[in-house]
């Protein structure tokens, strides 16, 4: 399944990049209670899942940060600069399901809408 957001946020890679660290992942996104580790691009947090490694990677347009022990092989991405819209940053989280509960998918819509909102409201 996949979840997107838009958020109305002139960003360039280099800013996502250098600003989007896992330490921070509670200030950008309300979904992450607290960052219990942070080593780099390897750490821990506890979010609306409950606790869980979390690994940070810099990719063409962005950073890509997966949850490696997830069952559901949850990852997301946080990107600028792509068409349609170059000038907004894109969140896109995927899992590895076609289908789940009603309480799991829309706490995943909630999950990229908090990523939304904390992108607009702190950048």
């Amino acid at each position: 399944m996949e979840f997107f957001a838009t958020a109305e946020v002139v960003a360039t890679v280099a800013e996502l990049q250098r600003r989007l660290s896992i330490t921070d992942l509670p200030r950008w996104c309300a979904s992450v209670d607290k960052t219990l580790s942070d080593a780099g691009d390897r750490g821990e947090i506890y979010c609306v899942w409950g606790g869980f490694r979390v690994h940070r990677e810099e990719i063409r347009d962005g950073l890509r940060f997966t949850l490696p022990g997830c069952p559901n092989a949850l990852q997301w991405t946080v990107t600028t600069g792509q068409p349609p819209n170059p000038d907004q940053v894109v969140v896109h989280l995927t899992i590895n399901r076609t289908g789940h509960d009603a309480d799991f998918v829309e706490s995943n819509r909630q999950f990229v809408a908090d990523w939304k909102r904390g992108l607009e409201e702190y950048w």
